[in-house]
């Protein structure tokens, strides 16, 4: 799989021996089981016809652009999505910048312009819900007729359902900020997960025996879920490391604020100022304050037992 970019002169980036494509075009925020159909879908068709298979999609959300206010925030960053892209079978993935100019673009404009001339569109993949061009005025019916008029077809991926819901971006985005992770990692097709580097905290866990490394997240768009005690897989170095993350106020320790703080299991190492990388798999219990940092230890001691159990569980289910 190959990355263009789109360049000033409005060129695809696409090697000149590139004469037809089969193409599909979203945000593909999370890349989660619905792309992941559709993904599947151009690899094939592309290889039945001989042609390229192209994913393009865009350099930011377009409410970034046209309504900012109502933006979301991503579940994949755009290096997480290049990498999560690249175990796909892609002949190219192409990354357009979405701008207030493009967003002007009537779908037929969009079509010819993007589509065709820049990608020699001879097949378009799309997934049930697309809509294009000048506030998303084009869909599937505005596609056929243009199709039949530039000379490509077009086809549509139908939804896929994973516990008896549509699988979409919203909708993983709204099972993180409910605390439901396992359902989100099944929509997903992975743990959800964030990046992080470890900073110096206060050192408190470790004086409580639980040492812990305070995580800043690398990206302030990311979607962090809701606050709670989760189980973890951390991915530091060469590691893989189970673990226990706070996220979330602190209020057994007024003035504190809020953190990520990931405790590992059977680790006594310091990384402090390593990039981890942390999945989320389980919310084990919401944040709630003890009358004493003894009554915290406490319950820490039981959370800790909580997710062996679940770590030794998940270990005998693979």
């Amino acid at each position: 799989m190959q990355h263009v970019s789109f360049d000033r002169d409005s060129r695809s980036g696409l090697p000149p021996t590139v004469q037809g494509t089969v193409v599909t075009v979203g945000t593909f925020d999370g890349v989660h089981l619905g792309h992941q159909a559709i993904l599947k879908e151009i690899e094939q068709r592309a290889k039945s016809r001989h042609l390229h298979s192209v994913l393009l999609t865009f350099d930011r959300h377009p409410l970034s652009v046209v309504r900012p206010d109502e933006a979301p925030l991503r579940l994949t960053t755009p290096n997480e999505k290049k990498e999560i892209l690249a175990q796909f079978g892609l002949d190219y993935v192409a990354f357009l910048p979405f701008t207030r100019v493009l967003a002007r673009h009537t779908p037929e404009q969009y079509v010819r312009e993007v589509l065709v001339r820049r990608l020699q569109a001879r097949e378009l993949v799309i997934g049930y819900d697309h809509g294009f061009g000048r506030s998303r005025s084009g869909d599937f019916r505005t596609l056929q007729v243009l199709g039949q008029r530039f000379g490509f077809d077009v086809d549509v991926v139908a939804e896929v359902i994973v516990d008896g819901a549509e699988v979409s971006s919203t909708r993983i985005r709204a099972l993180l900020l409910e605390g439901r992770a396992e359902e989100a990692s099944r929509a997903l097709g992975r743990p959800y997960s964030v990046r992080g580097t470890v900073v110096q905290g206060m050192g408190r866990g470790r004086s409580l025996g639980f040492p812990t490394a305070n995580l800043v997240p690398s990206d302030d768009r990311k979607l962090i879920p809701r606050d709670g005690i989760y189980a973890v897989r951390a991915s530091l170095r060469t590691e893989i490391r189970d673990g226990l993350l706070h996220l979330g106020p602190r209020p057994t320790f007024p003035g504190s604020p809020p953190s990520l703080e990931l405790y590992l299991l059977h680790f006594d190492g310091q990384i402090y100022g390593e990039d981890v990388q942390v999945e989320f798999l389980s919310r084990l219990r919401g944040v709630r304050p003890f009358a004493s940092a003894g009554e915290l230890v406490e319950q820490m001691r039981r959370d800790r037992e909580e997710a062996l159990a679940f770590f030794e569980g998940a270990d005998h289910a693979r």
